[in-house]
């Protein structure tokens, strides 16, 4: 599957992102070389290969991960919280207030 220019104006204009006239070509040979990837990718035949849980367990043997203690760093005042409120349109008792978008 490979993209054309035309393909990429339309991609581009749907997620309304402006991609420069001068790179257009360039993006368009990396978008192509990831679909040629994902197409090799997909040639593999993984029949009988079970999937990971997690990546470590290729390794063979188990690997203890080195988690830090879920604490908190900083401390919760009213102004911090405030300060981080700051920029919000729309903030109330110190809830962030936003529009309704289910009716």
């Amino acid at each position: 599957m490979a993209l054309t220019i035309d393909d990429m104006a339309r991609l581009s204009r749907l997620a309304r992102l402006e991609v420069n006239p001068d790179t257009q070509q360039r993006t368009l040979e990396q978008l192509n070389g990831f679909f040629t990837l994902v197409e090799q990718m997909n040639a593999v035949d993984t029949t009988g290969v079970e999937p990971l849980a997690h990546p470590t367990d290729a390794m063979g043997t188990p690997v203890q991960l080195r988690l830090r203690d879920d604490v908190v760093s900083e401390p919760a005042t009213e102004q911090a919280r405030d300060a981080n409120q700051a920029s919000a349109p729309a903030v109330e008792r110190g809830l962030f207030l936003v529009p309704k978008v289910i009716e």
